[in-house]
């Protein structure tokens, strides 16, 4: 029987400030519109597992590994359920990936670097077309230049094991898909630009050679 476990790590480069909104439930006067979302224990901020997930499958839905026709639109392909999931396909209701929440690693490097706040305000402003009425707003987001550390576990049993190479070079293009498009809210205004460093990938539980996941992890797309 095959069971394994396979990590694939990275470390996940702002290119560009990052805004993926926490809660605003307590608005004090001149307190940020839309803050970001904060680990509770260290004040610092984190990106959520399901954001990177919901946003890499969005992206791999557009590609030809989905198959989709006119007709299909919006439907995942058996490929794309069976790494992320699917409620609607009893076959695929838990997928092959568990995203991690992501931390930020480099503070200490930021620190030396002088930077005395690990987010910015940036401030915003939108006009109603029809009545010229500003709305300016205050949106908070994680600075550019700071690290995170990426983990994705990958499970592998006798069912899926010679579906390896094929869900390595999907979850690949995922990444790389993600590092043209952006993360978080605001994309097209410049937020979320992100970069993923020094992927790699280890067994950590089974017994399973990873070098070829590592091989496919380092291609070009």
């Amino acid at each position: 029987m095959t069971y394994a476990k396979v990590k694939i790590s990275a470390t996940l480069h702002l290119d560009s400030g990052l805004h993926i909104g926490g809660s605003s439930a307590y608005a004090a006067i001149g307190s940020v519109d839309s803050p970001v979302i904060k680990d509770p224990v260290t004040h610092l901020p984190i990106i959520p597992g399901s954001s990177l997930k919901g946003k890499m499958r969005a992206l791999l839905s557009k590609t030809d590994y989905n198959n989709n026709t006119s007709s299909d639109l919006g439907k995942d392909s058996d490929k794309i359920s069976r790494l992320f999931g699917n409620s609607k396909k009893e076959e695929f209701k838990v997928g092959r990936l568990i995203f991690r929440d992501v931390f930020l690693t480099n503070k200490k490097d930021l620190d030396n670097r002088g930077v005395h706040s690990y987010t910015e305000v940036k401030f915003e402003n939108t006009i109603d077309r029809i009545t010229a009425e500003a709305n300016p707003r205050q949106i908070e987001r994680a600075i550019r230049t700071s690290e995170f550390g990426f983990e994705v576990i990958y499970e592998i049993t006798d069912k899926s094991i010679d579906q390896v190479s094929e869900d390595i070079a999907i979850l690949r293009d995922g990444i790389h898909l993600l590092e043209m498009d952006y993360l978080g809210g605001s994309g097209s205004r410049g937020y979320g630009k992100v970069s993923f460093k020094d992927l790699k990938a280890e067994t950590v539980y089974g017994d399973y050679d990873v070098a070829a996941i590592n091989a496919l992890l380092g291609e070009e797309v």
